[in-house]
């Protein structure tokens, strides 16, 4: 795997990792999910420079996950708004902070709370299966090779292991 071409890799783990697989970009659609809009905004609640800074910004409007509305003429100023694609990121994100919120808290608790409008209470974002409903953890999960899955793929020969031994065993 070429790491300055993951986005073209037949997986959507490393196709994703292109995009916001950096501390920066993460930390920015962080910003965005908290209604940051502006360029000096973004520089003065991360502290980052403004040559990654733009950087980011940049990969992040090319691939599609924010876009960027003038706001401003003269000087030209712009904001940047998450798109559909960017605000489909915001489960990830949830999870990396609950994570955060599990493993990282220090004595003080939790940053952040997050409280959901409809019933006004303070949650902890779950993963369910989309089918049942129910709470999905790593060991409730089996992967099979997808359509677009490379035939050397490590999925793709256990898939075939796991046929086989089903076949020796009839």
């Amino acid at each position: 795997m070429k790491w300055d071409a993951l986005e073209e890799e037949p997986c959507s783990l490393a196709r994703t990792v292109a995009v916001i697989g950096d501390r920066w970009s993460l930390l920015v659609l962080r910003e965005c999910f908290l209604r940051v809009r502006r360029f000096d905004d973004f520089q003065a609640s991360l502290g980052i420079t403004r040559h990654l800074l733009a950087d980011r910004l940049k990969k992040l409007v090319r691939f599609g996950v924010l876009r960027k509305i003038p706001y401003r003429e003269a000087p030209k100023r712009y904001e940047y708004i998450l798109t559909q694609k960017g605000l489909d990121l915001y489960p990830i994100i949830m999870s990396i902070v609950h994570w955060g919120n599990v493993h990282m808290v220090d004595s003080r608790g939790r940053p952040m709370l997050h409280e959901h409008k409809s019933c006004k209470r303070m949650f902890d974002p779950v993963m369910v299966c989309s089918e049942c409903g129910e709470p999905l953890a790593a060991k409730d999960v089996h992967v099979h090779p997808g359509p677009g899955a490379r035939q050397s793929s490590p999925v793709h020969a256990k898939a075939q292991e796991r046929a086989k031994s089903g076949r020796e065993r009839a």
